[in-house]
């Protein structure tokens, strides 16, 4: 089988035929070229001939029994000797008003004879007609040709096709010939009982009588199709009375394969007189210019593909019509009628029918189109009343509690991802949704709705899979750019329970004139659940939400355009500050060079006058110039480190630590404070200076506030950790990751290495642990636990958060070593942003 086949039909099908029959390959039905099939129904004759020159190209073999003229005598002969020179004229002539309504040039579908469409094989509806542009269009004229017995009259239909007139010749039995007002008053009543109706059901009811009232066959139903490929419903029936309904059954897709859906969407009616008819071949059979039989897809008399015929004959069918119903453009449903006995139609009636097919076609697309602005009306009305109940104008508004964005598309849930967030309003979100968003967003154009009902079919899964790997059956998403931004909605699985003419995983059964697929009626319907799938999204549900997404766009545009405002005051303003802080600190030096200095120079010129009160006081000034200045240093060292930039390079952290230790070291020895460190810490990529200043300072901070002498040894332990990457961008690492080496150990996927410097010290309180990262902020007096200005961890914070990291503090914490006694302790951790 092709692997074209395969790709049409489903896996289910071609399992079934492979299961069933041994004898009837199912993939023939769809290769089946029914519009090349190289003849003509016997009851009327075709002949064709070239436009430019009226010489005969192709005619059907059956020319003597109908024209009154062998089919040799014909062809490469002048047609004019046939017909005469004016009805030639009359032929061209209507050919000129209708040629444009075809492609003539466009090929024929190549598909096959399946189950029950277009000459298909098998299904209820079984008929004919199609091609790529659109409905073709053809006109009727009468003829009259001399023969031996006198002059015969003919309802003849032309039609072009490539560089050939076609011209379909049927014996005028009865009445005179075809005129408009004859069949018109018929379509006009018909047309009146369609107007009063409410809905498409309504709508095809009335239709389905009115046809069979028209054409007298046994059995009208009207058929719709769920999707373009998709099975189709039986959703209204007349049936003359002994016949089993088939009102409300499904037929499966395989009924009507590619090529007959697409002969459908051409041809507005096909009828097949007796199944049981002699097909009349053509001659040539194959054409010299193209190596091919003629094109007939356009011909009224087109010849019905065996595998069609076999199936009519196995349900009892001895005729049958269709008639196509469109919706823009696209193939919709048919009328499909059977008739128990063999049937004629007259281009009369086959015009009437054909008229009121596409009229129907129009009623039911105004029905349509009426609901469709109803819903869309209401739809419109809650999307206002959403957008004036929101708090605010921010995007965030939406996916609040009651925001009512989930139930404006009667979905079970909405997300909003940007950036690195994601809103939810509605059901939980689920868990494989976002990263399955970001995949199909890669694809889907900017500002485009993307819908399906049938999400796991989409995906190539079943529903058993996608019900494991969390997917929701129904989706609908609007990218806002090409970053993963989206706006999305979602509905749960809504299994459907439908009733089956024909098992749909078994179509092949063996029927009364053979192995073909057979519809079994009501009398044995099969019952089944389609599943993996959600309500359908509707076409005003999909404008709303293209609304919707546009009013968020321009929320998210002019919230972008406020944010980058904003920043760039914000880095003005920083530049400000940093100035401020360092032409602050250095301009105030010296004034406070001068008060200590003349405090000194008071001291010692006058200190044998002065009484021991101005001493003091004097000493005071002297010593809180001094700590001004300390802090003005302090002060200036730490504006400069947001105007210094960063000399980022791989380096050894040991190597950092080696050099931390030359100064922090004799700190760590006068409190008694041991270090503990790994055999080996990793390489990392960072600006080494300052990073000898955050360990210089977290180790002296270590030392500064050892545990309190008879409590045990003091320690301090530094290592680097692997800790998970949102853990460390909120600050809550912890100590759940594993220790690296050397080299770094292995970086996982989502994971982030943090250095951690840990005490046995005194702690800090949790709710103290913001403030000590603040300017000049400390636990205790200056004076106590060896002094200082509160600027250390200020100072670490901020070196941390250049480099792109993130601090972040734990006490108490446990010591690593149980035995060692000590304090609480406190852990400092930090990372130092993005590594290789």
């Amino acid at each position: 089988m092709s692997e074209d086949v395969r790709g049409w039909l489903t896996p289910r099908a071609v399992a079934a035929e492979a299961g069933v029959s041994q004898e009837f390959d199912l993939s023939q039905c769809v290769r089946e070229p029914i519009h090349l099939l190289g003849g003509v129904q016997s009851y009327g004759a075709l002949v064709a001939a070239r436009l430019d020159d009226a010489v005969v190209d192709t005619v059907s073999r059956n020319a003597a029994d109908v024209l009154g003229r062998a089919a040799g005598e014909l062809v490469g002969r002048p047609f004019t000797e046939l017909i005469g020179d004016e009805q030639w004229a009359l032929a061209m002539e209507s050919a000129s008003v209708v040629e444009d309504a075809v492609d003539p040039a466009a090929p024929g579908p190549d598909g096959g004879a399946a189950p029950g469409g277009q000459d298909g094989g098998g299904g209820q509806a079984g008929g004919a007609g199609g091609g790529q542009d659109g409905p073709a269009s053809s006109g009727v004229l009468p003829m009259t040709l001399e023969g031996e017995g006198g002059p015969r009259s003919y309802d003849v239909t032309v039609h072009r096709s490539g560089e050939l007139l076609v011209l379909e010749f049927e014996p005028r039995t009865t009445g005179g010939p075809f005129v408009f007002q004859n069949f018109y008053p018929k379509v006009r009543r018909a047309l009146q009982k369609l107007q009063g109706a409410s809905d498409v059901t309504e709508c095809c009811a009335a239709a389905v009588r009115e046809v069979q009232a028209l054409t007298g066959y046994d059995r009208v139903v009207a058929y719709r199709f769920d999707g373009r490929d998709g099975p189709g419903q039986v959703i209204a029936e007349a049936r003359n009375e002994g016949r089993e309904p088939w009102l409300g059954l499904w037929f499966p897709a395989s009924d009507i394969p590619p090529q007959a859906r697409r002969l459908y969407a051409r041809n507005w009616i096909r009828v097949i007189g007796d199944v049981d008819d002699r097909t009349a071949g053509l001659l040539p059979e194959l054409r010299e210019e193209t190596g091919r039989p003629l094109d007939l897809s356009a011909s009224v008399l087109r010849t019905v593909s065996g595998y069609h015929l076999e199936y009519l004959r196995n349900i009892g069918v001895a005729s049958s019509m269709s008639v196509s119903l469109l919706h823009d453009g696209e193939l919709w449903g048919l009328i499909a009628c059977h008739g128990d006995e063999p049937r004629l139609l007259t281009p009369e009636v086959r015009a009437a029918c054909e008229f009121f097919g596409i009229a129907l076609s129009l009623q039911l697309a105004a029905v349509a189109g009426r609901e469709e602005a109803d819903e869309l009306a209401r739809n419109r009305r809650t999307l206002a009343t959403l957008l004036a109940r929101l708090a605010s104008p921010a995007p965030d508004a939406l996916m609040r509690p009651g925001s009512g964005l989930a139930e404006l598309l009667s979905a079970d849930g909405a997300v909003l991802l940007r950036g690195t967030e994601t809103l939810t309003a509605g059901d939980r979100l689920p868990d494989a949704l976002p990263g399955l968003l970001a995949q199909l967003a890669r694809e889907a154009p900017v500002g485009e709705v993307w819908s399906t009902d049938r999400l796991p079919e989409a995906l190539g899964l079943e529903t058993e899979e996608a019900e494991e790997q969390g997917i929701p059956a129904g989706l609908l998403f609007l990218p806002f750019n090409r970053d993963g931004d989206l706006l999305a909605w979602w509905r749960h699985e809504q299994p459907a329970p439908r009733e089956w003419a024909a098992d749909p995983a078994r179509p092949v059964r063996t029927g009364p004139g053979g192995e073909r697929l057979t519809p079994r009626g009501s009398a044995a319907v099969y019952r089944a659940t389609v599943r993996g799938r959600s309500m359908p999204w509707t076409p005003a549900q999909r404008v709303v939400a293209a609304e919707l997404w546009r009013e968020v766009s321009g929320l998210l545009s002019r919230q972008v355009v406020a944010l980058e405002a904003r920043n760039t005051e914000l880095s003005r303003t920083n530049e400000d500050l940093d100035s401020f802080a360092h032409a602050a600190a250095h301009d105030l030096k010296e004034p406070l060079r001068g008060i200590s200095n003349a405090a000194a120079f008071i001291v010692e010129d006058a200190g044998a006058v002065l009484d021991a009160t101005s001493l003091r006081r004097l000493t005071t000034v002297r010593r809180l110039a001094e700590r001004m200045d300390g802090l003005l240093d302090s002060l200036l060292h730490f504006s400069r480190l947001g105007q210094v930039g960063l000399e980022r390079e791989a380096l050894s952290v040991d190597e950092v630590l080696d050099d931390a230790l030359e100064v922090a070291g004799g700190r760590l020895a006068e409190r008694g404070v041991t270090l503990v460190r790994p055999a080996a810490l990793p390489r990392l990529r960072a600006d080494r200076e300052r990073l000898r200043e955050v360990l210089e300072n977290l180790l002296v901070n270590a030392a500064k506030y050892a545990a309190d002498e008879g409590t045990g040894e003091r320690r301090v332990w530094i290592e680097a950790v692997r800790v998970p990457e949102a853990e460390a961008e909120d600050g809550t690492g912890g100590g759940a990751g594993s220790t690296v080496g050397t080299t770094g150990g292995d970086a996982d996927a989502g994971t982030v290495t943090a250095l951690v410097v840990r005490d046995n010290g005194i702690g800090i309180p949790a709710a103290q642990q913001a403030d000590v990262l603040q300017l000049f902020r400390r636990l205790h007096r200056r004076d106590e636990r060896g002094g200082g200005s509160g600027v250390g961890l200020a100072v670490v914070k901020r070196i941390v958060e250049r480099h792109g990291g993130r601090l972040w503090l734990e006490s108490p914490a446990a010591a690593p070593d149980p035995d060692c006694g000590g304090g609480p302790g406190t852990a400092v951790w930090f990372t130092l942003g993005e590594q290789p």
